[in-house]
């Protein structure tokens, strides 16, 4: 998994009034109903951003997450994966002892989909029909994160930290959305050479691929706890940023 339970993201670059917090019960088109954590900045947002989180699902550091997007003047929703096989979690939230090695081989590509496309359309109802909006994923939610470039849900953009070019699969042939890889030079999960080859696919698809290198940091490096990455912390924040900034530009 990518982080301690007791870990939590660490603060953007850019700091405003977050003005709403909930967490919601989101339907997908097939009647699924399924966790999220939702923020909001003060102001109209120009950005949306759909979070999706590690094999653990709705953790709250990704409910933590959001709220530091909205704190950043971007609207964000969290999404849990296991409202098919798990339910809604009483709390809103799965606890760590919550068995997602049972859950994850039963996620599927149409089902993870069927979700992204039912918190877009949250931030949409919220935010106005015509936000755009971009996914941003940590390891198995990065590796889903990286395959909406190659996809048709809508979005304007995806970026992804620690993801596993072999669940991009198919779709890095079709990239064509503008797409932010974040990759830990010292990440033990995936082979750095692994991560950029899959750029290169992706770039002769069409995609513009940003991909820095984070030299020596871990697996998991983007958390306030690890001091000794703060810097890179900090610079994979301006990454992800200038993303939700180009889209926002249009």
């Amino acid at each position: 998994m990518c982080h301690d339970h007791d870990s939590r993201p660490p603060a953007p670059p850019r700091s405003g009034e977050v003005v709403e917090r909930a967490s919601l019960t989101l339907t997908a088109e097939d009647g699924t109903r399924f966790a999220a954590g939702y923020a909001a900045p003060a102001g109209t947002p120009r950005t949306g951003v759909v979070v999706l989180p590690d094999i653990r699902g709705l953790h709250p550091y990704y409910v933590a997450l959001a709220e530091r997007f909205a704190e950043a003047g971007v609207a964000a929703v969290a999404i849990d994966w296991f409202g098919r096989t798990a339910g809604v979690p009483e709390d809103g939230t799965r606890g760590e002892d919550f068995g997602w090695q049972e859950h994850i081989p039963q996620t599927t590509t149409a089902g993870i989909d069927a979700d992204i496309v039912a918190a877009i359309a949250g931030l949409r109802d919220r935010h106005g029909a015509d936000l755009p909006v971009v996914t941003v994923g940590f390891c198995f939610g990065g590796s889903h994160s990286w395959r909406q470039s190659g996809g048709d849900l809508g979005l304007a953009g995806c970026a992804g930290f620690y993801g596993r070019p072999s669940l991009v699969g198919d779709a890095a042939a079709r990239a064509a959305l503008p797409t932010v890889m974040l990759i830990a030079g010292d990440d033990k999960a995936t082979p750095v050479e692994d991560q950029l080859a899959l750029a290169e696919t992706m770039r002769a698809a069409g995609a513009d691929v940003d991909a820095p290198v984070y030299d020596g940091a871990p697996h998991s490096f983007f958390d306030r706890a690890y001091g000794d990455w703060s810097d890179a912390c900090r610079d994979a924040w301006e990454h992800v940023l200038a993303l939700t900034d180009r889209v926002a530009r249009g």
